[in-house]
């Protein structure tokens, strides 16, 4: 789990190329150098898919398409709180949409929004491996089951102070 200072690290080519030639010449390089930007920058910049082709001898479009494929990849910023809401069939049949509901009321914002100042992100996940405790989330890397709307607003409440 990043802390807060390390989600809002500035973008620095420098530090890019540090993490490209960590991994460059591995197979299979791109997915581990895309986490480690994420990691490292708290999201992965436009700004930073060309180096990262050019280090690969891939195109652009190739970097674009496995950044946008995955969800767990960010282009913009995350809040400060991030709660990630289990969207896969067994949470949705256990009450899933209803905890979807009351995250986008309490947080202002819709599924992969950010509130305006900064506070949280509000992003769905596609399975959290809690299908016995559905339905569930995973708030700041906490993860959460047998939740109602209630307790979801409580752990979002407290995340947040």
């Amino acid at each position: 789990m990043l802390d807060a200072a390390r989600r809002a690290l500035p973008f620095d080519a420098e530090r890019l190329n540090e993490i490209i030639a960590a991994h460059a010449g591995k197979p299979g390089a791109l997915l581990p150098i895309l986490h480690d930007v994420q990691a490292e920058f708290g999201m992965v910049d436009d700004a930073a898919v060309p180096a990262i082709a050019a280090a690969l001898n891939l195109s652009r479009a190739d970097v674009h398409g496995v950044l946008t494929f995955y969800h767990d990849f960010r282009r913009l910023p995350a809040g400060r709180t991030v709660v990630k809401l289990c969207s896969a069939e067994a949470c949705q049949a256990a009450g899933g949409r209803a905890l979807q509901a009351a995250a986008k009321d309490l947080l202002g914002v819709p599924m992969k929004g950010t509130t305006g100042d900064g506070a949280a992100t509000l992003e769905p996940v596609y399975c959290l491996g809690l299908c016995s405790v559905a339905p569930a989330a995973m708030v700041d890397g906490r993860i959460h089951g047998r939740l109602t709307a209630d307790r979801l607003t409580a752990i979002i409440e407290e995340a947040m102070r």
